[in-house]
């Protein structure tokens, strides 16, 4: 049994950190795990050929280091929090940078770099990692020659560009959602947030007409008769499990959506345990995302303010995008569930993210010595 007597790094830790969030996190990847052992079936095998569990194997493993790096760097300090951003910052856009040349080609995009016994997408690593260094720069008590917006935008453009060349238009998406997001809890005016959102509107109707695959999904997805191969397949495995699903193992639907394991396991999860596990996703995200808000809220450091709020709002805007097509509410778009997915850039970079997070809204009260004359002792006696 541990009291707050006691003195050691686990103690400190653990009576610091917000434990509803890391509880929600473990739920999630739990989830992640179960559903991983639904999936992998489905993708190596077929309705009438069995499958394995190699996938699920894999995942296991990467769950297992992705709570390493979780753990890990939820007990850095707030100056150790800036290194290992900008380290992973640097790293993630060189290896972004090599995708556009060396990476593995899928459906003519590049995004992944192919090491044989497991694959990269650095991309992935640019979003927990630019909401930390946006966040320092915001928060710097030091006046700038450049407006702190400014140079945000400068830190993101490289970052934009070659997202836009992999091309990757989710992520890039995403990002701009990311950098918006900051800018308005470090308390940009109205009118520039207006203008923003007008700017992300031209930028969204640019990608419509640029982009084939965008063009077509975003018309799909407005067709009143076409649904679109994989989102008619996941309605259809959500009708199929109804409330409470088909049961472990016994989904069927699930062998014909070609991502049941990555983009599209939210399905498989509607199909074999129905809308009661799909409801509880929902939430666990929902109480993850507003504790980290309102922990944030409550800090004494305008950095841990600005960093812990846009690592919240970035892992539920992933989030909702990702049930958010599985439901066909949003037109089709590769785009991982946190916690859930199966792949270890995806666990890997959620696990930094949330390790950033609890990192960032860790809360080390300030002991004040009072006496008797103190007028506010009589109150703390009291509390």
């Amino acid at each position: 049994m541990m009291n707050r007597s006691d003195k050691s790094g686990f103690a400190n830790w653990w009576f610091t950190v917000d434990r509803v969030a890391l509880l929600c996190m473990l739920a999630l990847a739990g989830i992640g795990l179960m559903l991983a052992f639904a999936a992998s079936p489905a993708i190596t095998g077929g309705p009438l050929t069995a499958g394995d569990f190699r996938y699920s194997a894999r995942q296991v493993a990467f769950a297992a280091m992705a709570i390493g790096i979780l753990g890990g760097v939820s007990l850095l300090n707030l100056r150790q929090i800036r290194i290992v951003a900008a380290v992973a910052f640097a790293c993630a856009l060189i290896g972004s940078f090599l995708v556009l040349f060396i990476g593995a080609d899928l459906l003519g995009a590049r995004r992944e770099l192919d090491f044989g016994a497991f694959s990269l997408q650095p991309s992935e690593f640019l979003k927990p990692s630019f909401a930390i260094l946006a966040a320092a720069v915001l928060a710097d008590r030091q006046p700038l020659s450049i407006p702190k917006p400014v140079v945000t935008l400068l830190l993101l453009v490289p970052a934009l560009v070659i997202l836009i060349r992999q091309p990757d238009v989710g992520q890039t998406g995403l990002l701009l959602c990311l950098w918006g997001a900051m800018l308005f809890f470090w308390g940009m005016s109205f009118v520039w947030v207006g203008a923003g959102l007008g700017a992300a509107g031209a930028l969204g109707l640019a990608a419509y007409e640029i982009f084939p695959h965008v063009h077509h999904r975003v018309d799909q997805y407005l067709s009143e008769s076409d649904t679109g191969y994989q989102a008619g397949l996941a309605l259809k495995a959500f009708a199929h499990g109804g409330l409470s699903g088909v049961g472990p193992g016994a989904g069927t639907i699930k062998y014909r959506i070609p991502d049941a394991h990555s983009d599209f396991i939210f399905a498989v999860a509607g199909e074999e345990f129905g809308f009661l596990l799909c409801g509880l996703i929902a939430l666990l995200f929902c109480v993850l995302t507003v504790r980290l808000l309102l922990r944030s809220a409550g800090s004494r450091e305008p950095f841990a303010q600005l960093a812990g709020a846009g690592l919240a709002v970035v892992t539920g805007v992933q989030a909702f995008i990702n049930m958010g097509v599985a439901v066909s509410l949003l037109p089709a778009k590769g785009m991982t569930l946190p916690f859930i997915s199966y792949g270890g850039s995806s666990l890997f970079a959620v696990a930094l993210t949330m390790g950033f997070a609890l990192a960032v809204t860790r809360q080390r009260p300030q002991i004040r010595m009072t006496t008797r004359d103190d007028p506010s002792f009589f109150a703390r006696s009291m509390a």
